[in-house]
């Protein structure tokens, strides 16, 4: 198995028409491919941002017949790579809400594994904005493992990211890098990306590959950018700042098990033994 891989990000810049969006990521990891990438990676939701929920349940497509799908399975054929398609919106037979598909594709074009995002992001930020992807999102139920010809990989999507357990569960079943493709908001970015990030590999000892969207979308949302590589050891491999591009970064996957050797906390996992509390918060008797 080969030791060393040349990883490419995409850092694009998504909004509500497909068929641009399409052309915009097509465009992007032909770069990555160009610059001698094995394994491209796209960010969460590179088909179709809409205004609103609506809109995104609307813009859902099955997916055999998902047009972003079948030109990324057609690209990573054209191409000869494994590509990683952070996510897409599938929409399932007779439902009214879709999954938030993340895909890895292989150098014929095939499909080799499927992840859907499993915790969904309901919330009301400080600065106004209001986010509820169960509306028009479908919760995933299992984790998701996979082998490259250059390691194992895990699987997720971006507000996973802060849910430590589904991470150290990935590491202990084998896992070698992990994907956290994401549309981050700025806000939560500015506050809280490189830390959880650096956090997860940390914890897990893997690579992890963290391919971001970047700037202004429909409905007033933006995001943060800084798509990352992240060694185990926790040292920032790669960052792309602001804007819109591509970036290839060369890992040595011999780094792993260097870094489990010196701190192997990811299977040391106990079963910890907590008091019991009552609501005054004193220990019950």
């Amino acid at each position: 198995m080969a030791q060393k891989v040349k990883v490419g990000l995409v850092q694009p810049n998504i909004w509500d028409n497909m068929d641009a969006n399409i052309a915009h990521v097509s465009a992007l990891v032909r770069k990555a491919r160009e610059a001698g990438a094995d394994f491209i990676t796209t960010p969460e939701n590179s088909g179709f941002m809409g205004v609103n929920a609506a809109a995104s349940v609307a813009a859902g497509k099955p997916e055999e017949s998902h047009p972003a799908l079948q030109a990324f399975r057609k690209l990573s054929a054209e191409l000869g790579t494994w590509l990683l398609v952070g996510s897409l919106a599938i929409k399932p037979a007779g439902a009214n809400r879709n999954f938030n598909r993340s895909y890895l594709l292989a150098p014929d074009g095939g499909i080799a594994a499927r992840y859907d995002k499993i915790h969904l992001f309901d919330v009301d930020l400080p600065s106004g904005e209001t986010y509820r992807e169960s509306n028009s999102i479908a919760p995933g139920g299992e984790g998701v493992l996979t082998s490259l010809p250059f390691g194992t990989l895990g699987m997720s999507v971006c507000y996973d990211l802060r849910f430590p357990g589904l991470y150290r569960g990935l590491a202990q079943a084998g896992a070698d890098l992990i994907t956290i493709p994401a549309a981050f908001t700025r806000t939560t970015g500015q506050a809280h990306w490189h830390v959880l990030m650096r956090a997860r590999a940390i914890e897990t000892g893997a690579f992890v590959i963290a391919p971001a969207m970047w700037g202004d979308h429909p409905g007033n949302r933006q995001t943060y950018g800084h798509s990352l590589v992240i060694d185990p050891w926790g040292r920032v491999l790669a960052d792309m700042g602001d804007g819109v591009g591509a970036k290839v970064v060369e890992i040595d996957l011999g780094e792993v098990a260097k870094a489990r050797a010196q701190i192997p906390a990811w299977r040391h996992d106990p079963v910890y033994t907590l008091p019991a509390r009552n609501l005054t918060g004193r220990a019950a008797e």
